[in-house]
C-alpha cells in the first residue's frame, strides 16, 4: 500500500484523507513531513518537547483536515498549525510554571518571596469560585475560553466575562507587584 501512497502528492493523500478517512494515507502524510516539522520544533523550543509537540501537531492535523481548502500547500498548513501549537505550549509552560513557582509556598522553594506567594494566593482567594476556575484554566492550563467553557460547563459568553473579571480583580489585587501584574498582561495579550 505504501508504494502506491508514495507516488501521490500531498494534495492527492489529503483528498483521500478528506474523502475515505484513508490512515494509510494520513500516515504517508506524517511520514513525508514528520523529520522537517519535528526538527523545526526542536529548533524552536530547543529540544526538549520537539516530539511531543509534533505529536500534537499530527492530531490537530488529523482532527482539522477537513478544514484544508488547498489555498496554500500543506506542508504550509501544517507548519502554520505547528506554530500555533508551539506558541500555546509556551504560553502554557511558562504561565503554569509561574503559577506553581508563586503557589508552591516558602518551605518549598527557598527562593521565593513568601511575600508573592500570599500576594497571589490572597488576589486568587479573592475570586468567585467561577472567577478562579476559570483564570486557573485559561491562564495557568492553557486551555482556550473555548475548551474551558466546555470543561465548566458554562456558556463561552460567560467564561469569557469569568476570565475578564478574574483578569481585573487580580491585577487590582497584585497592585505594585510588577512581576505578578507582567503575567496578567501577557495572559491578555496571549488569549
Amino acid at each position: 500500500m505504501r508504494a502506491n501512497l508514495a507516488g501521490l502528492s500531498d494534495r492527492e493523500l489529503v483528498l483521500r484523507v478528506q474523502g475515505a478517512r484513508d490512515r494509510h494515507a494520513f500516515a504517508e502524510l506524517v511520514r513525508r513531513h514528520q523529520a522537517p516539522l519535528q526538527a523545526f520544533l526542536w529548533r524552536l523550543t530547543g529540544g526538549g518537547e520537539a516530539e511531543d509537540l509534533a505529536q500534537d501537531v499530527f492530531i490537530r492535523c488529523h482532527d482539522r483536515i477537513a478544514t484544508f481548502r488547498g489555498d496554500a500547500q500543506f506542508r504550509t498548513w501544517l507548519f502554520a498549525i505547528a506554530y500555533r501549537e508551539f506558541l500555546r505550549w509556551k504560553r502554557r509552560t511558562l504561565l503554569y510554571g509561574r503559577l506553581l513557582h508563586y503557589l508552591s509556598g516558602p518551605a518549598e522553594n527557598a527562593a521565593l518571596d513568601p511575600d508573592d506567594a500570599l500576594s497571589l494566593q490572597s488576589a486568587l482567594n479573592g475570586l468567585s469560585v467561577p472567577e478562579r476556575a476559570a483564570i486557573l484554566l485559561c491562564d495557568a492550563c492553557g486551555l482556550s475560553h473555548g475548551e474551558a467553557a466546555q470543561a465548566l460547563s458554562v456558556p463561552l459568553g460567560s467564561l469569557k466575562t469569568y476570565v475578564q473579571r478574574a483578569r481585573g480583580k487580580m491585577r487590582q489585587a497584585m497592585d505594585g507587584n510588577a512581576e505578578l501584574e507582567q503575567g496578567l498582561v501577557s495572559c491578555e495579550t496571549t488569549s
